[in-house]
Parts: C-alpha cells; structure tokens; sequence
C-alpha cells in the first residue's frame, strides 16, 4: 500500500502547476489589457475619432468576433482607463513614492509598494524581486509588474470605488500580497481599510508609537467585524465564539498571515491555569501573537493580565528561533491616553485596538483621512 503522503505530495505538485498556470494567463490577459488600452487611449485623442473611435470599435469585434467576450464599449473604456492609471512610468513611480513616505518602511503592504515602485521607477538600479510564487517554485524567471499578479476582476473592482491613485495602488498591493478573491477585495473596500490603515499610521503618543514600532504596524487602531452580527450587548464569551463561527472573515480582517493556534489556550503558571481568547502564529513577525477580547473599554489593568500571558508563552511555548510574543487587547472602546500610560512601563510588546459591530461610515473616515493628511502637509 502506498503510503497516504506520497498522494499528498502529488496533490502538492498538481496545485502548484495550476496556481502558475493561472498566474501564467492572468499575467498575460493584464499586459493584452494594457496594451489595448494604450491603443484605444492614443487614437480616441484624436478630435477626428473621439468617443466615435470606441464605438466603432466595439461594433467591429460585435459583428466580426462575436465570440471574444469583454470588447464591448464599456470594456474597451474599461482598458482604455486602465491604461491611463498605470501606463504613465514616471507617474507610477511618484505615486508609489508617496504612498511609500506615507505608510513607512515597517508597513505591512510596504514591500509590495516598493516592488512596484521599483519595477516603475525609471532610476532604480535595484533588480527586480522575485514574486512569491516564484520564491515557492525557484523560478529565475524575469517578475511582472504587479498589476499582472491582480485578476482584472480586481482591477475593475478597485478602478470602480477608489478616488485616488494611491487608494488604488494600496488596494493593488493588498490585493498581490493577500490574493484577495473578488468578494474579499469588495469587503475590504466597502469596511474602508484603506481609510482605516491609514489613519493607524498617524503619529501618535510615545508608548503606542514604539508598540506599532515592535510589531512592524501589522495591527490597525480599529477594527471592523460587522460579519458578527451581534448586538451592541453580548458576552466575552459570546464575542469570542461568534469570532470562531466566523474564523474567516475574521482572519481577513486581520490579516491572512495570521496561523490559528488555539482558542482558550491554557498557560500554567505556578499552581494556577490562565486561559488566553485566541492564540495564533503571525507568519511575517515569526512570533506567537494572544488576543483578548473585551467587551467594555480598556481598563490598565488587562496590561498586566497580558504582560503575564506574554512571559509565560516565551519561556513555556516559544521555540527559540521565535521572536518575543505580541498582545492585542481588542476593545469595544479605548482612551489613548490611558492606553498610552498603561504601555509606558509594559513589558512586552502589546497593542490596544478597539472593534467596532457595525461598518464606520467610510464618508467620515474620508473626511478623518483628509484632515489628517492636511495637517500633516502644512507641519511639514
């Protein structure tokens, strides 16, 4: 009998194949969109075609190749507008160096960003990196831009509902580094992360500011888990099981390398037994990361619960190529400067997010962003 591994292995190899074909096809399909676009955008500027040339054009592939799906007039728009958001070099480049100032180094979107300001930017002498997929497969082979490493669905989606280059740029280094599927980017969009992200990144007390420094601002200032559907009035342990039930959407949330451990997982210290909410492994900080849910607003003293769950875990369960454990303390509310005296003599790195049951109004978080960066512009 043939041992159950080897079949595994097999499954392994064929997924593989057929996730590099896709990527393969896409890549392709992106660049033939790109092009296209470049050709219609060139010849509609003619004041002899204008709007005139995408009609007739459409009309052409209507009647002679009836069978080639998506050259209808608000396709052929479509390439055209995407090739007027992304075909410009010098313009990509600019954009993505501002977005890159604006979400720091340490961001967790921050080396998708830099790729493909690097692939655009006309100075760079940096060679291209390599995708992730072909770090997996130890391909040499030359990267594409990263528009291509984004299904078009995903493109229409974020050319759609963002306003501005750099919402878009970010949704399309979320959406490479994630691999996002059409309903995932939808709900990232519609929660405003981009909106969300951002503002976590404003400069903030000296505490709160070295705790998103140790943990690289992989975490938000608030979070949206609307998916619950609870009501305003629940139970930690209702709060805590309804997360469970709806473990994938809330990994969304919060970010996919995020690996489950385990949910009330037992730390023994001395004679008595602590129980955290939710344990996982965060695959980019190589670390354990404990999260505890509370249901009021943030008290000090889940610092010291929490400082006391951190230690236990790195000197019972940390393995030593490990870095030091992280805490979240996720809130239904938070006073920053209780929070910022609370973490003024923490021990261990631990973050303090509030979460929020129904979707924010992304009309006022557009309006929160805008006043932030303006007065970030004139302090400047």
């Amino acid at each position: 009998m043939v041992p159950d591994k080897s079949y595994s292995e097999i499954v392994r190899i064929v997924q593989s194949a057929r996730e590099r074909a896709y990527y393969k096809v896409n890549e392709e399909l992106i660049n033939m969109y790109l092009q296209i676009g470049k050709y219609v955008s060139e010849n509609s500027r003619d004041a002899a075609y204008g709007d005139g040339y995408v009609d007739g054009l459409a009309d052409f592939f209507a009647k002679n190749y009836p069978e080639l799906k998506g050259f209808t007039r608000r396709g052929l728009y479509r390439m055209r507008q995407f090739y007027e958001f992304y075909g410009n070099d010098e313009k990509v480049s600019a954009v993505m160096t501002q977005l890159s100032r604006k979400i720091g180094k340490d961001s967790i979107v921050s080396p998708v960003v830099t790729q493909l300001s690097q692939q655009n930017g006309e100075d760079s002498k940096v060679s291209p990196p390599v995708t992730q997929l072909e770090q997996e497969t130890g391909k040499d082979e030359k990267v594409s831009t990263l528009l291509s490493q984004v299904s078009w669905t995903n493109h229409i989606k974020i050319m759609s509902s963002c306003k501005s280059a750099e919402e878009r740029y970010f949704y399309i280094a979320l959406c490479a580094k994630e691999r996002y599927s059409k309903r995932e980017l939808a709900r990232q969009i519609d929660s405003a992360y981009y909106e969300r992200f951002m503002l976590s990144q404003k400069p903030t007390t000296p505490a709160i500011a070295e705790a998103k420094r140790s943990t690289s601002n992989v975490f938000l200032d608030t979070y949206t888990l609307e998916f619950l559907d609870l009501p305003e009035a629940v139970s930690e342990k209702d709060l805590q099981q309804s997360v469970i039930r709806n473990f994938k959407n809330f990994i969304l949330e919060i970010g996919k390398d995020f690996s489950f451990v385990g949910e009330e997982y037992r730390l023994q210290v001395g004679g008595h037994d602590y129980y955290i909410d939710l344990l996982f492994y965060h695959r980019g900080l190589s670390c354990l990361v404990a999260f505890e849910l509370k249901i009021d607003e943030f008290k000090p003293e889940y610092v010291g619960k929490m400082n006391l769950y951190l230690e236990a875990l790195d000197r019972e369960v940390k393995k030593p190529n490990e870095n030091p454990s992280v805490g979240v303390i996720l809130c239904a509310k938070k006073d920053d400067e209780v929070v910022e005296y609370a973490l003024s003599r923490a021990l261990s790195p631990t973050m303090v997010s509030e979460y929020k049951l129904k979707l924010i109004d992304k009309n006022i978080l557009q309006k929160k962003l805008k006043e932030y960066v303006e007065l970030a512009e004139n302090n400047e």
